[in-house]
């Protein structure tokens, strides 16, 4: 599930990136510049932390969803009348 959220974000985040690089202009002058070269950098993290965190996530292991498994086939519930 965490999977999918890291690469809808980081396809957001392109999605974004194509719409806004053509309007800024980083080489302006004042607070235009300022903005442009931040925006740009605010981009830049939000990809490299997803594309990290998709990355590096721990796989789970199949021997550890078989032990789950098991605990719950011996949990039985009994009724009694």
């Amino acid at each position: 599930m965490n999977k999918n959220r890291y690469l809808l974000c980081i396809l957001l985040c392109g999605v974004l990136l194509y719409y806004g690089v053509p309007r800024l202009s980083p080489f302006s002058e004042g607070a235009e510049g300022i903005f442009a070269i931040t925006w740009l950098a605010f981009a830049l993290v939000v990809i490299a932390g997803n594309l990290t965190a998709l990355l590096y996530t721990p796989k789970k292991s199949k021997i550890a969803k078989k032990s789950y498994n098991k605990v719950q086939k011996k949990k039985k519930i009994y009724y009694y009348q």
